[in-house]
């Protein structure tokens, strides 16, 4: 196991099924940043990974999360408006957030 991934919680990833995520993610380049937002429904949650189907301008597709459910922060009721597309979405369950480094 990688050192700084904690142990998957079987109970806490089965709890999830059902649950909609608000997800953003961080891309930082050596020449730019990049940030882009979307959203899903849990529809599988194991030691390999959260998987979303997709919601919004994204519907119908997959995306899947590392398993650390250490990014996952209960959502505060409201609507939440998506920069990168204008979307609102009413009362997710979570968000999570990632930023993901490239490294030369």
């Amino acid at each position: 196991m990688h050192e700084d991934r904690p142990e998957w919680d079987e109970g806490r990833g089965a709890a999830l099924i059902g649950a909609i995520i608000l997800v953003g993610i961080t891309r930082e380049g050596p020449d730019a940043t990049t940030q882009e937002q979307f959203f899903g429904t849990v529809d599988k949650a194991d030691a390999r990974g959260i998987e979303l189907l997709l919601g919004g301008s994204r519907a119908g597709g997959r995306y899947r999360l590392p398993p650390d459910l250490r990014a996952l922060a209960p959502a505060e009721p409201g609507s939440y408006r998506l920069r990168s597309t204008g979307e609102t979405l009413e009362n997710p369950d979570f968000t999570a957030t990632w930023t993901i480094v490239a490294r030369n």
